[in-house]
């Protein structure tokens, strides 16, 4: 397996430069240049691309968020939105975590069916579209869990996702 570049001088809309950064086997693309038209086409073309990958967008402008999902993004990101999703979560302090306007990060018990098996195995993102990123158990936490981390018996995951992939998750794992 080769090494991740630390940084990639190019042009985010050159194929080849993408393709050095490992766009071909990541799992997310991060957006986040200062102009949301350029994060629209850069959105587009990741998709194109990509078809399967998951695209997390910034945009500075409030009106542009729906043109960020039109243009294929799946989490887009404003300015306002993560302000007063600051303010909500400190005022209604709850186990739900409101990241971003439509994502949550939520804790559940880790599923019976899903014990002992890796986050491969397992295939979360496919199946729920939700992403884990924590996984609890009785005497320690992983934070950003690498594919060959096993989901521990008792143990609880933490997950990010849409209300839409967490009704998902839930409908799959009803026990949870």
């Amino acid at each position: 397996m080769l090494e991740p570049e630390i940084y990639i001088h190019g042009s985010a809309g050159d194929k080849s430069v993408l393709q050095l950064a490992g766009i071909e086997t990541a799992q997310t693309v991060i957006i986040t240049t200062g102009d949301d038209e350029t994060n629209i086409y850069l959105t587009i073309f990741c998709r194109l691309l990509r078809p399967d990958i998951q695209i997390i967008c910034r945009t500075t402008l409030e009106r542009n968020l729906a043109e960020m999902h039109r243009a294929g993004c799946d989490i887009a990101l404003s300015y306002a939105s993560l302000g007063a999703n600051a303010l909500f979560n400190l005022l209604h302090r709850v186990d739900l975590l409101m990241v971003a306007e439509g994502l949550d990060v939520f804790k559940v018990p880790v599923p019976e069916e899903l014990v002992g098996k890796t986050l491969a195995e397992a295939d979360l993102r496919q199946r729920t579209n939700c992403s884990v990123i924590g996984i609890d158990s009785h005497d320690k936490t992983t934070t950003n869990p690498e594919p060959d981390s096993r989901l521990p018996e008792e143990g609880e995951i933490v997950l990010i996702g849409t209300p839409e992939s967490e009704a998902e998750f839930l409908k799959l794992y009803p026990g949870t």
